[in-house]
Formats: C-alpha cells, structure tokens, sequence
C-alpha cells in the first residue's frame, strides 16, 4: 500500500542570519530538492530572521522535517503535518529553553492527548488540582505556546510558498 500523502506548514519563528541557508539546505534535503524561503526580519527578536511555507510529501515528513532542523540551538520553529485518511497529524514546536514538544492532531488542528498520557497525568497528580492542570498543560505544550506566540503574530504579510515532493 502507497504511503499517503500529507501536507503541512513550517514555520521558522527566529533563526540568526547565519543559518538561514543551512536551513534551506537541511529542508531541502528532507524535500529532495533545493529550495529557496523568503527570509523576513523578526521584529521581536532584533538580528533574527523568520519565513513559512507550506509543503506537500509522504506521510512523515512533518517528522523527518522536525529531525533535520533541530539540532540548532536558537531557533523557535513549529512544523505541523496535517492527517490523512490513514495517518495522524502532528505538530512540532521548538525553543530555545523549552526543546521539542510534540502533540497529536486530529483533523481540524486539535491537540489530541493520549488514553495512556492522561493516565499518566492522573497518576502524577493523585488528587492535586494543581498538579492536574500544570500535567495537563504539559501534554499540551502550553508553555511552547506562550512562549512562541509572540513570534506568531509577528508573521502577518508573510509569502506562503508551496513545495511539492514528487515520488
């Protein structure tokens, strides 16, 4: 059975200026093809640069885009791949002090948390409020969100570009 195809959106929140290109090749190589973003200045973070394209490939490509990019330290990025018939979504969001967080979509963008996660999360919090809503907002990636929204709304204006992985 062919591997269904997905789509979904990268969004480099803030890379410095040095590795704008190594980024494009990095994607590119996930993409098997050279591409080139319409880098903008971040206007929250001075220095930064920011870009978003929308992209188009085999299931599992939101990961293996994920994988190419992240050893870079100072980037804020989030690659989301929307599901298919036969495939989960997915979404990706890195900081700087935060790392990777990864959450489950379903197919009109939720974050969709998991039996065994929940489970989990009561168990931690054995009663504690508290404790509940900040497990809860962990397996949301809430602190990703608070701390990437900022260079979200910095993103008006952008060009969205299509890439199409053919094979």
């Amino acid at each position: 059975m062919a591997t269904p195809q997905a789509r979904g959106v990268i969004y480099i929140h803030s890379a410095p200026r040095a590795l704008c290109p190594h980024l494009e090749w990095a994607v590119g190589g996930v993409l098997g093809r050279a591409v080139n973003f319409e880098w903008i200045d971040q206007p929250v973070l001075t220095g930064a640069r920011r870009t978003e394209f929308y992209w188009e490939g085999p299931a599992g490509t939101g990961a293996a885009l994920t994988t190419a990019i992240r050893g870079w330290e100072h980037l804020r990025y989030e690659v989301s791949e929307d599901p298919t018939p036969r495939s989960d979504g997915g979404r990706w969001m890195h900081t700087p002090g935060l790392g990777i967080h990864y959450g489950q979509l379903d197919t009109a963008g939720n974050v969709v948390i998991g039996e065994d996660r929940l489970r989990y999360a009561m168990e931690i919090a054995a009663g504690d409020a508290n404790e509940m809503r900040r497990e809860l907002e962990l397996a949301l990636g809430s602190a990703w969100d608070e701390e990437l929204e900022p260079f979200r709304h910095a993103s008006d204006d952008v060009p969205v570009v299509w890439l199409h992985k053919v094979g």
